[in-house]
């Protein structure tokens, strides 16, 4: 058996995709620690692994929801700009903290987030074979495929590329501070800088979070590179209570900004306006936001919640309305449930980009939300079948794609081979 260190962005939405794998090696008989600041401890306790801190000092404790406070009080470029430098100074305290950490582990293989930016030059320094898993939208570059932060439609054709060639430089040069940052690092620790983002992807195997269905047409992935759908476990996430003596049998709307975009309170009050004159039931999630005792009423009485346990409610849900992050997305078209999205920041543009062309929903962009606009939409999905006969559609093919018992083959193959694992699929 081995020992597989884990190193993601110590945030809930990327330890809700890598502490499952974890788990399910754990449940393999592997060895599995996860290489985070402290704010990822608990979860990882929740689910039976273990943990290695680094950087207490520059990350103590809180570190993360404090910064997540502040990204979700933004939208758009700003939030983007926010996000930016954020993942800057977070490379740079992973190379120059989490390395010590890493070599200390004694790791045989590591599963890294792609959007760690700098565990790579780790697993590299301290000749670690390593593994990419997605844990946010794909990031991998193609010129027909429009860059993750924006929520244009895909199209096969010369205008639609040259468009996407121009949203890549201007995302190049948002994101530079990133690949300066982590190429001086690489530079004071004798390695080559990056000349790209894929060089710091794996040549070993990419594990995919989504399935095949839920992405628009690729012709220039490595033959390393494994959609498996979404993969979680019950038992990694910590119990959450919900008052289910509350649902009264109508049509069920879930609705959660997440954990990030949760405190733009202002959406939840048009979501609750929006409902409430139709024959369904609301709940929120305030994500932690606030606690519901010291909110003032929402219109049409919803259930309110500081936290919901999704899964569970989603099982009852007829609608999900969400700012279309991955986790939420996913977990939805896993249970079949369609999805109204009002994407704000950072991935989400892009996630409900693909809601938009699967059909699986329907989205209004943040800047043009208003309460006649969702109130329509949700009208919408609920009425016209094709929008949950599709997500019905997106639940098999999720099904379908392997999840988390696929992902735990690639990654105990690459072990047992040294190789890089082929897609033979």
């Amino acid at each position: 058996m081995a020992h597989i260190g884990i190193i993601c962005v110590p945030a809930t939405g990327h330890l809700n995709t890598l502490i499952p794998l974890g788990y399910e090696l754990k449940q393999r008989g592997h060895q599995v620690t996860l290489i985070a600041p402290l704010d990822a401890q608990e979860q990882t306790k929740v689910a039976g692994l273990n943990f290695k801190p680094y950087a207490e000092e520059s990350r103590p404790l809180g570190f993360t929801p404090n910064s997540l406070v502040k990204m979700g009080e933004l939208s758009g470029m700003a939030a983007l700009k926010y996000s930016i430098n954020l993942f800057r100074d977070s490379a740079i305290a992973m190379i120059q903290e989490g390395m010590k950490a890493t070599r200390e582990a004694q790791i045989d293989m590591l599963l890294i987030d792609q959007a760690s930016f700098g565990a790579s030059t780790i697993a590299e320094y301290l000749n670690i074979p390593f593994i990419t898993v997605t844990s946010s939208l794909m990031l991998n570059r193609e010129e027909s495929v429009p860059p993750f932060n924006f929520g244009w439609t895909y199209a096969n054709n010369p205008l639609a590329k040259l468009r996407n060639k121009l949203g890549f430089k201007l995302l190049d040069r948002l994101v530079k501070p990133i690949i300066e940052a982590v190429n001086s690092q690489r530079q004071a620790l004798n390695l080559l800088p990056f000349s790209s983002s894929s060089d710091a992807y794996s040549k070993i195997a990419q594990i995919c979070r989504q399935p095949a269905e839920f992405e628009f047409p690729r012709q220039q992935l490595p033959d390393y590179f494994h959609f498996v759908g979404n993969f979680y476990s019950p038992f990694s996430r910590a119990a959450v209570d919900f008052p289910y003596e509350k649902l009264n049998g109508k049509p069920l709307i879930y609705a959660s900004m997440g954990t990030i975009q949760n405190r733009l309170l202002n959406i939840f009050n048009q979501i609750a306006e929006a409902c409430q004159d139709l024959d369904v039931q609301l709940i929120i999630s305030l994500g932690g936001s606030a606690d519901p005792e010291s909110m003032p009423a929402f219109a049409g009485d919803p259930i309110v919640v500081k936290y919901a346990p999704q899964l569970e409610v989603l099982q009852k849900a007829q609608l999900t309305i969400t700012p279309a992050g991955l986790n939420t997305t996913l977990e939805s078209l896993g249970c079949g449930v369609p999805l109204v999205a009002i994407p704000i920041a950072n991935d989400q543009p892009g996630v409900a980009s693909r809601i938009a062309w699967t059909e699986t929903g329907v989205v209004i962009p943040v800047k043009k939300l208003t309460v006649p606009k969702l109130r329509q939409a949700v009208q919408t999905v609920l009425s016209e079948s094709k929008y949950r006969d599709n997500a019905k559609k997106m639940q098999l093919a999720i099904a379908n794609s392997g999840g988390v018992t696929k992902a735990a083959d690639i990654v105990e193959q690459a072990i047992a081979t040294g190789k890089p694992v082929l897609n033979r699929g």
